[in-house]
């Protein structure tokens, strides 16, 4: 195989075909007597990870694209408003996908994890904020990476470090990282097997401390690497694992500098929910077709995104 877009949307239409004749549970039920879709979810989820890969934020650009390029391939293209339906209910889907891809890949079982979480604007004027949809779930916040405020939510996001993502999940922008944390690993499914089958390391930033915080991820088998707070005794170590916090930032510069995070276009909490989901699986997507390849890298999105 190649490291194209082409074979790749082939491996995943097939993958995701499988997966989902194998856990139908998986997708929600359509009502009984409805008209029969005449593009699979299959599909949807094939043309949802292109859409992020190639960088169209709108979506009716997107399936002008598809019906003037991709034709081939997709022989059905729905109409903006079906797309945008579809998707939505697909969210759930696309979580479970997620861990799935990345659970079949060579790299999903690393036992070192890098945790951090980034912001997800979701508007700049006064008038957003008080009557968006979004609002009493989007907050303002303060990034400290841009020394700027911003309204909206975080993406908190556990990774390999290959970047593989462990478990996501979305905030507002004042949520308390360790609270966070402490819920992605017991309440994204398949976490808590992953840790209970062996020590983890977490490697965080200084905003990951505490000495209850740290004993409960102790007490669940998990060591919490992070740098010394102002007044603390030195932490051992510390000048060893500093490279690797870079992982995540790293992932977090792929994920708005080449899937246009930023730019997710959501409007309500299910459609803000279903882009960004639609572009953590597109990211690993791309991890687990290259490790399919046997790529060195394995986060590299160049071959897929033009």
């Amino acid at each position: 195989m190649d490291a194209d877009l082409d074979t790749l949307a082939t491996a995943l239409y097939v993958t995701c075909d499988d997966l989902l004749k194998a856990h139908p549970e998986r997708v929600a039920p359509r009502p009984a007597g409805g008209f029969a879709t005449r593009i699979s979810d299959a599909e949807m989820l094939t043309l949802a990870v292109l859409q992020a890969l190639l960088g169209f934020t709108s979506e009716r650009r997107w399936l002008r694209y598809a019906r003037a390029h991709l034709l081939g391939m997709f022989p059905t293209v729905p109409h903006q408003p079906g797309y945008n339906k579809r998707l939505r209910a697909l969210a759930p889907t696309m979580a479970w996908l997620t861990r799935t891809l990345a659970s079949m890949t060579s790299v999903g079982d690393d036992d070192t994890w890098v945790v951090d979480s980034t912001p997800v604007e979701c508007g700049r004027s006064r008038e957003t904020a008080k009557r968006s949809e979004l609002a009493g779930w989007a907050e303002y916040g303060y990034c400290a990476s841009h020394s700027r405020f911003f309204w909206g939510l975080r993406l908190h996001l556990v990774c390999t470090l290959h970047g593989v993502p462990v478990g996501w999940a979305l905030t507002g922008a004042k949520a308390d990282e360790r609270h966070v944390l402490c819920d992605i690993l017991t309440g994204t499914a398949g976490i808590a097997e992953i840790v209970a089958a062996g020590p983890h390391l977490i490697i965080a930033d200084k905003n990951y401390y505490g000495r209850i915080f740290e004993h409960d991820l102790a007490e669940a088998g998990i060591t919490l690497l992070r740098p010394t707070r102002k007044g603390e005794q030195p932490r051992g170590g510390e000048r060893f694992f500093k490279p690797l916090r870079q992982i995540i930032e790293s992932v977090n510069d792929t994920l708005k500098g080449q899937l246009d995070l930023e730019h997710h276009g959501g409007r309500t909490i299910a459609g803000v929910c279903a882009r960004i989901g639609q572009r953590v699986l597109a990211m690993t997507a791309a991890i687990w077709h290259n490790d399919r390849l046997g790529a060195t890298i394995k986060r590299s999105l160049t071959a897929y995104d033009h």
